[in-house]
């Protein structure tokens, strides 16, 4: 059983749901990438989303754009973000990584060379933005073969067709983009999101996590209530961002508790 399996196992059992922040390897330094791995694992993490930094992103608004672009000028790329993963898991053997990013830098390295490397480095899921489903059959196979979760991405315009190649393709968990839109937005609309989580529910046996627009403990509760999991990006960057580099550990880490805390919480069941 996979390391992400086996915590959305643990979860199912508990009652509780996943907790998923994502933060870009490599910013606002390099030797801060680690520690705040080990951070966010403290604060109650289930899994953590490490983005590979690259120059023409799609799906990131401006704030992951920012981190990115942080992340390139201190020279980190893929070979590096591997590195790191690695370390991480010298003093964390349980704590799934999944990396996540754009199909260039896999592409350049190879993609058997690239599922050896992250194997070896500990690596439990890869979440390629522009890996469209119906054209890397071959990917999420080599992925499977090596032991890593091949993981997809599904919007609020996906058809029944799509979800059902995703489902068909995907392991791991899925990752629903709950707005059309980028990375950041505010505009997000928790009813319409469980609205669409039965359509995919009913392809995919396999938890479902939502991400874009969760912003605080807030938003974060109100869509942990509907989903099996709550992805949170662009917050993290922006605590990152706003806090100096010698307490920026340390408020990652009190922010990402306040959220588990509100996620784990007793949800309130309707009246009959």
């Amino acid at each position: 059983m996979s390391r992400i399996k086996q915590r959305f196992a643990q979860l199912a059992e508990q009652g509780r749901k996943g907790l998923i922040p994502y933060i870009c390897a490599g910013d606002p330094t390099p030797g801060i990438t680690v520690p705040l791995m080990h951070a966010l694992a403290r604060a109650g993490a289930d899994v953590i989303e490490l983005g590979v930094p690259f120059s023409d992103p799609m799906a990131d608004g401006p704030t992951i754009q920012r981190a990115t672009e942080r992340a390139i000028a201190n020279g980190v790329g893929l070979r590096q973000v591997l590195h790191m993963a690695k370390a991480f898991r010298v003093q964390d053997q349980v704590t799934p990584v999944v990396l996540m990013g754009y199909a260039n830098p896999i592409e350049c390295m190879g993609k058997a060379e690239f599922a050896a490397a992250a194997k070896d480095a500990g690596v439990d899921g890869v979440l390629v933005v522009d890996y469209p489903p119906e054209e890397c059959e071959d990917f999420a196979l080599v992925m499977r073969e090596a032991g890593i979760d091949p993981i997809f991405l599904l919007a609020p315009t996906s058809t029944d067709a799509r979800i059902a190649t995703v489902a068909s393709h995907a392991s791991g968990y899925i990752y629903y983009v709950s707005l059309k839109g980028i990375t950041g937005a505010g505009h997000l609309d928790v009813s319409s999101v469980a609205a669409r989580l039965p359509q995919i529910k009913a392809h995919a046996d396999i938890p479902v996590g939502v991400g874009f627009g969760i912003s605080n403990a807030a938003t974060a509760r109100a869509v942990a209530e509907v989903a099996d999991a709550v992805v949170i990006g662009s917050r993290i960057i922006q605590e990152l961002e706003n806090t100096p580099a010698e307490q920026a550990v340390e408020a990652v880490e009190r922010l990402l508790t306040e959220i588990r805390v509100a996620i784990d919480q007793p949800f309130t069941k309707a009246a009959a």
